[in-house]
């Protein structure tokens, strides 16, 4: 049952961030603004995480010093801030299967960041440096291909469509070439991509040096939420984009800001200490799949080949660079073991030497 609970906790994990994409899309396509919902799904998670992390703060927790909070700081800015705003514009471009797809990026692009910051190295004698340096051209080939091609559509066969919303006060939208638009999102999609690579790669450095996981997140959440209404302020003032109603959009916002936020996140994080990364991040396809389908019935989208290959070249990437890491970590295990071995046996001779040498020198 164990077993069963995982596999579970994963498919609900990834449908309720499929669910997010979905709901971001639909409201997005009726009109809401981008950097306004950025920011109110910020300040729910921050509302949310604060209080936790209050009540189980640790009594002998580290001292959080003002290098430290400068060093939140910026990751809240490049990692957290940027990354969510690109991906929402890029969201609203493009389309939800996209934003699903280009998730399936994160794990090649981390790995292609630590081995620009030689924090991993690829040896192209072996079999896994091959594959994994095979993955990140998969990867390459996949961004490229759901950024300039499309292909023939696959048009929606349901008329109706239950997520599709029109906002109250929708603002007349700047006219922009469906293909420029499609580009432009595309692009931030990447931009987004490495930005959480480097958040992630940098929130281990933070972590070393702050271990407090939960007040980290809500120290960050806390802070692009102050970031991100900077950016909205700055672009929109128009007080009425500024309203919510009882609608989707307010379902949208509390969904992203305490489901993703809280639950997800604690979801995956139970899963890793389970069954470890590679697991949680070989399931993120299924988040594809669903956005996929979720897309085509209840958005109304029309898929296209491209979108399609793509999608499938991502994948194709992602499990390249994890059975990668997966082997050089096998080898590394198994290199330590032998070299333990080594030195368990040396010991033991070494000792053999002073025991005859003490019994000698008794007989003496």
């Amino acid at each position: 049952m164990g077993g069963v609970k995982v596999y579970l906790a994963v498919i609900l994990s990834q449908a309720i961030y499929a669910g997010m994409v979905l709901l971001t899309k639909a409201i997005f396509n009726g009109g809401m603004n981008c950097y306004i919902f950025t920011f109110y799904r910020q300040l729910v998670g921050t509302v949310v995480l604060v209080p936790l992390a209050l009540i189980f703060k640790r009594r002998n927790a580290t001292p959080l010093s003002v290098l430290t909070f400068c060093k939140i700081f910026m990751l809240a800015l490049l990692g957290v801030t940027i990354p969510i705003n690109a991906s929402n514009v890029a969201i609203a471009y493009t389309t939800a299967t996209l934003g699903a797809a280009i998730l399936n990026c994160l794990p090649v692009a981390t790995f292609c960041l630590a081995l620009l910051l030689r924090m991993e190295n690829v040896t192209l004698k072996t079999t896994a440096g091959i594959v994994k340096i095979a993955g990140l051209v998969a990867c390459v080939g996949g961004v490229v291909t759901l950024t300039f091609y499309k292909g023939p559509h696959l048009n929606p066969f349901l008329h109706h469509h239950p997520m599709e919303y029109h906002h109250p006060q929708q603002a007349h939208q700047p006219h922009i070439s469906s293909n420029k638009r499609w580009l432009i999102g595309c692009s931030l999609f990447v931009l987004a991509t490495f930005a959480w690579s480097l958040f992630l790669v940098l929130q281990a450095q933070i972590l070393k040096s702050y271990p407090e996981g939960l007040r980290l997140t809500s120290l960050l959440c806390l802070t692009s939420s102050g970031q991100c209404f900077v950016f909205a302020i700055a672009l929109e003032r128009n007080p009425s984009e500024w309203k919510l109603g009882w609608n989707i959009e307010l379902l949208t916002i509390i969904y992203s800001g305490i489901l993703i936020t809280s639950l997800s996140y604690n979801i995956q994080a139970w899963v890793v200490q389970i069954k470890g990364p590679v697991f949680i991040a070989m399931s993120q396809p299924l988040t594809l799949i669903i956005t996929m389908i979720g897309s085509v019935l209840l958005l109304g989208e029309a898929i296209n080949l491209g979108s399609v290959l793509g999608g499938i070249l991502l994948v194709v990437s992602l499990y390249a660079v994890l059975w990668g890491k997966s082997k050089d970590q096998t080898l590394q295990n198994q290199s330590n073991s032998d070299n333990k071995a080594e030195a368990d046996i040396l010991a033991l001779e070494e000792a053999e030497v002073k025991k005859n040498h003490y019994e000698d020198e008794i007989r003496v």
